[in-house]
């Protein structure tokens, strides 16, 4: 740990997240902070070399001139490495960035270039060949390609030896060469910590971008340490709760549950072989937390409801008769009204179907499945509710360096995101925006003044862009954001999201854009869940090649048909959709449809299928 260890006294080590890690190597030594599974099998990681290969890095970056306020840059998915670098950066005052490994070529070089970053850490040669994608274009313009990146270190370098660019360098050579450089001086650790600011910009997390490029929000340690902390307490989170990392480590989501957490409480995190074996990696790690976004859980619900419907009888009805019970007695508990005669049942339907439907999604030992990153339908929640699975929903955003109300145990209400947290102000603008205030409000956009003021006012509240109502215990309700709300021709104003969330309540819809700013009715462009509709399609014997072909089929637009005339159920007769159009392709982040968090870009949607619009107002096709 090196002999300088004393030089910061505890109060001061916590304030950080790799102070705090130096205090879990400390006080934890050797018990397991990580796991990580390799062909099949899940190795351990204990707090001292998750420290010390943090500390390898650290003293190789500050080799290579890695400075305070300087930008190094994180291209992969999540495994060990993403942790080791972003806390090494941290540790010697520069910043994080991390990029979303599924972005394209262009949006990787936006934000290398954005954030002027002087060293890159990419997974393996699928990133890579985005770089040399960018370097042949860039050669044939006659221009230098980020000529302020200096270095571009690989975890995985198989695939890349051969590649003419000399920035190039394996992670473990690196490594390797950090650790003796840091072996002697075994002070250096110590005293890059001593002389970090709590309060200084250590992380660049980048919006999703929906309605244009995305922005870089600067967020210090002093803006997640004590909400972590506050999450934790409110929740009861320990050591002995562990969690799958699996959304991606860019989003600030992730960064609660693999990186703020974990240092506030030393729970276990979990790393998969890869994203494909998500589902599997659920099962064998059986999380005592989950984060799903809405489209996880929307997915999940997708497929138990197909799997049923191609079950046996007796399963089939045995699965659709407790999640029915299940479903009425959730709500009668909610409202406090539950029984004796509730308990037997659910003891039975305990017994028959919802154990085995935990234990196939992986979440039989959760006790804290979490939804949030976007809203989600009520009618979702309230069917996992009847399972066993009572997911609670909470809210935040990047700007708030991750999320600042919980619903909770014992403490929640259906249909709201919940009660801040002790340390965040909420109150309503008089036009009915989310105004919110507290620790974890980030510092601001970097290389962007103008939407900082913008997004901050002079009293410190932060303007979420949300229209949001709040009851007299706290709880918040959000209705929608404040420039997305359909003000309908008859003057109605709509939640767009609601409506939508309403549809893809349905296993057969994956995503959906409502129409009707200015219209006289609300009309929306549908995507067909691929997969399900094709499983619908296959036990019919109607055979089709493609999304295209699929989606083009005159029994798929009656199946979509009579899911949203069911759908709409769930809404006001002003909110339901009277007219509809299946997208005739996929919905791509590659064709600037989707962000790299996969939310829809509204706006790119409508222009680009105007004319499907059109028709369903009688001005088109």
């Amino acid at each position: 740990m090196g002999d300088g260890m004393t030089q910061l006294d505890d109060v001061a080590r916590k304030r950080t997240l790799p102070g705090r890690l130096s205090a879990f190597a400390r006080d934890r030594g050797e018990a397991p902070a990580l796991r990580q599974k390799q062909l099949g099998i899940w190795e351990e990681i204990s707090w001292q070399q998750y420290y010390r290969r943090t500390c390898g890095v650290a003293r190789m970056l500050w080799q290579l001139g890695v400075r305070p306020s300087d930008h190094v840059a994180i291209l992969s998915d999540n495994r060990p490495e993403w942790l080791f670098a972003d806390l090494a950066v941290q540790a010697i005052g520069a910043r994080s960035a991390g990029i979303y490994q599924t972005s394209p070529a262009a949006d990787v070089r936006y934000v290398l270039e954005h954030c002027t970053a002087r060293v890159l850490f990419c997974e393996d040669q699928e990133q890579v060949d985005k770089l040399m994608e960018l370097s042949r274009v860039a050669e044939r313009g006659g221009e230098t390609l980020l000529p302020k990146l200096e270095h571009i270190v690989v975890f995985d370098p198989r695939g890349t030896r051969g590649y003419e660019e000399p920035r190039l360098r394996p992670f473990d050579a690196f490594l390797e060469e950090g650790l003796r450089l840091f072996d002697a001086e075994p002070s250096f650790m110590e005293e890059r910590l001593a002389a970090l600011d709590p309060s200084a910009p250590s992380m660049v997390v980048y919006t999703s971008g929906t309605t244009g490029q995305p922005k870089g929000a600067l967020i210090s340690s002093a803006n997640v340490c004590e909400p972590a902390d506050s999450i934790a307490k409110q929740y009861g989170v320990t050591d002995r709760d562990m969690v799958l990392s699996y959304l991606p480590m860019c989003h600030v989501a992730e960064k609660i549950y693999s990186v703020f957490l974990p240092l506030s409480t030393g729970l276990i995190v979990h790393f998969g072989e890869s994203i494909d074996t998500v589902q599997e990696d659920l099962r064998e790690v059986s999380p005592t937390l989950f984060l799903g976004v809405p489209r996880i859980w929307e997915k999940m619900h997708a497929s138990l409801m197909i799997r049923m419907k191609s079950s046996s009888w007796l399963k089939r009805t045995l699965f659709f008769h407790f999640v029915d019970k299940g479903n009425a007695i959730a709500a009668r508990e909610r409202e406090g009204k539950r029984n004796a005669l509730d308990s037997i049942q659910l003891a039975l339907g305990e017994a028959l179907v919802f154990r085995a439907l935990q234990e196939r999604l992986g979440l039989r030992r959760c006790r804290i499945p979490m939804s949030g990153a976007a809203p989600i339908a009520q009618e979702l929640l309230g069917w996992f509710h009847g399972v066993g699975i009572p997911i609670y929903e909470g809210f935040g955003m990047t700007e708030l360096a991750g999320a600042s109300h919980f619903n909770r145990p014992g403490d929640f209400k259906l249909g709201s995101v919940g009660q801040p947290l002790p340390v965040v102000e909420q109150r309503i603008a008089e036009d009915g925006e989310i105004l919110l205030r507290g620790v974890c409000v980030f510092i601001g956009y970097l290389h962007n003044d103008d939407a900082t003021r913008a997004m901050i006012d002079d009293e410190g509240w932060l303007h979420t862009g949300d229209i949001g109502e709040i009851d007299d215990k706290g709880f918040l309700r959000i209705t929608g954001r404040k420039k997305e709300i359909i003000i309908t021709a008859g003057g109605k104003n709509l939640s767009p999201e609601r409506i939508e969330n309403a549809l893809k309540t349905s296993p057969y819809i994956k995503e959906v854009v409502a129409i009707g700013d200015k219209r006289s009715f609300v009309s929306a462009l549908v995507q067909i869940e691929y997969d399900t509709v094709g499983d619908w399609a296959q036990r019919r014997g109607m055979p089709y090649t493609a999304y295209p072909d699929l989606a083009g089929k005159a029994e798929v637009l009656q199946l979509v048909e009579s899911e949203i005339e069911r759908c709409n159920a769930l809404l006001g007769r002003v909110e339901q959709v009277r007219k509809f159009r299946i997208l005739p392709k996929e919905l791509h982040q590659d064709d600037g449809e989707l962000t790299a968090t996969q939310k829809v870009r509204r706006r790119v949607v409508s222009d680009k299928y105007g004319e499907l619009i059109a028709g369903m107002y009688g001005g088109g096709s």
